[in-house]
């Protein structure tokens, strides 16, 4: 259930759908965002509710708090939250439920990155994905959730995107939407349509464009291609043997529910409004300047979120540097990374980030792993690294025969051709010559072993 509220009469309405008009009749309908010091109140009431259970809480209601700082406990109850509704339906890994905590605050807030990674469940059939993924969609900005998806869908709709049985993307006929999803994920990206206007002179076609980035969550038992794969999160659901998890029956519409899509979203807009100094683009300014080794300045900031000092934030910059996450991983996990800054901190709870950035460390490390049995141009590198280096020619045959039997295939397709092109494509010869019995080639080891490392 959405809330709207009439520019004329100020009413606000509740409705699962967009009303067309207010009891007054007017039709100046927009989103309803809870006032800044409404939400305050409300965080504080349900605190003081908590107070005799928990007497921590009391020192932080008497304390004059600034107001990033009070965001910074909302977005912490949310954080907490969205993990107790998900851990009470689902037998899941702790770890990777902080992950889909975040991804669901950052669906708030995902129009300030310019990429926002994909979250893919993949999972055997009664594990739960589908579960998961309507609980995602209830939590997350305009979550829902799609089993038939159309091009038209993507592009023509808002909000978070949760596409369930993708295994009928895959089918003939979806290789519009294939293309469209493989750019979702990034800022800019536009789709032109023609659409005829009426015009006093007749009708005529006009262009109209759409946006596609947005919040997207996939769930299959097959699994998806890897160009679709390399821009996705992957969460692994495991069949659960729980009798209590199996038997409870999710409620989409809890109060608790509601109150952390209410929070997130008044907190959105919140943000939008006060934060003019430490924005995801500015962080990104900063990391790039960072790695670059330039001199940048402090960020200091009096608005959403805090990060108290340079050296919070370059302390921060080098933890994610000494990670092995690089090129699209850190594309993907960076926004998660930003989110969990934002958090750390809060009511004196810190590690939100060590732990995040960890666990996204895990994920970017299995995901190397996964590809690099997967794909034989990575196999071909790991092969010749691990040879003894010889500096006369060695017939591709040879080289040949030796990486069948390191990748244990007897596949015809992978002969002296496909071995003699990748070799040439990835440019692992210093030397070539062609005899009668065949090519040989001078293998350039050592670029073998330093690609190598970009994948272990």
């Amino acid at each position: 259930m959405e809330k709207y509220q009439c520019q004329v009469c100020e009413t606000i309405i509740t409705s699962e759908q967009v009303p067309t008009k207010c009891s007054c009749g007017s039709r100046n309908l927009e989103e309803y965002f809870m006032p800044k010091k409404e939400l305050f109140a409300k965080f504080k009431d349900d605190l003081l509710k908590k107070e005799e259970d928990n007497p921590l809480h009391r020192s932080f209601l008497v304390e004059e708090i600034e107001e990033e700082e009070e965001v910074k406990k909302v977005l912490l109850r949310a954080f907490e939250d969205i993990q107790f509704i998900i851990n009470r339906y689902l037998d899941m890994d702790k770890k990777l439920v902080k992950i889909i905590a975040l991804w669901i605050i950052g669906t708030y807030f995902h129009k300030n990155f310019n990429t926002y990674p994909y979250l893919y469940l993949n999972a055997m059939r009664g594990s739960g994905k589908t579960r998961l993924l309507k609980l995602i969609a209830a939590m997350s900005w305009k979550g829902d959730v799609q089993n038939s998806m159309t091009e038209a869908v993507l592009f023509r709709t808002q909000g978070t995107l949760c596409i369930d049985e993708f295994e009928r993307a895959g089918k003939r006929g979806s290789e519009n939407l294939l293309e469209l999803l493989n750019s979702a994920y990034k800022k800019g990206t536009t789709v032109k349509r023609m659409k005829k206007k009426k015009t006093p002179d007749g009708e005529e076609q006009v262009v109209e464009s759409y946006l596609v980035y947005r919040p997207i969550s996939i769930a299959n038992i097959t699994g998806i291609d890897n160009v679709l794969g390399d821009r996705c999160i992957k969460i692994i659901i495991e069949k659960s043997i729980n009798e209590k998890k199996t038997r409870l029956l999710e409620n989409v519409l809890e109060s608790r529910i509601s109150s952390i899509k209410e929070n997130l979203k008044s907190i959105s807009s919140i943000r939008c409004s006060l934060c003019n100094e430490v924005t995801p683009q500015n962080l990104l300014v900063e990391w790039n300047k960072y790695i670059l080794e330039e001199e940048y300045t402090p960020i200091y900031t009096h608005t959403l979120p805090t990060l108290h000092t340079l050296t919070t934030l370059k302390q921060r910059f080098h933890s994610i540097k000494e990670t092995t996450i690089n090129g699209r991983d850190l594309e993907l996990s960076f926004p998660l990374l930003i989110i969990s800054m934002w958090i750390d901190g809060a009511m004196g709870l810190e590690g939100i980030f060590d732990e995040s950035l960890d666990i996204l460390h895990d994920i970017s490390k299995n995901k190397k792993e996964e590809e690099s049995i997967e794909n034989l141009d990575i196999s071909l590198y790991d092969y010749i690294s691990q040879e003894i280096e010889v500096y006369y020619f060695i017939s591709i045959q040879k080289i040949t025969e030796g990486f069948r039997q390191f990748v244990q295939t007897n596949d015809e397709w992978l002969n002296n051709k496909w071995v003699g092109r990748a070799l040439s494509r990835l440019k692992l010869t210093t030397d070539k010559r062609r005899l009668r019995r065949g090519i040989e080639v001078r293998l350039d080891y050592n670029k073998a072993k330093e690609k190598i490392k970009m994948f272990k």
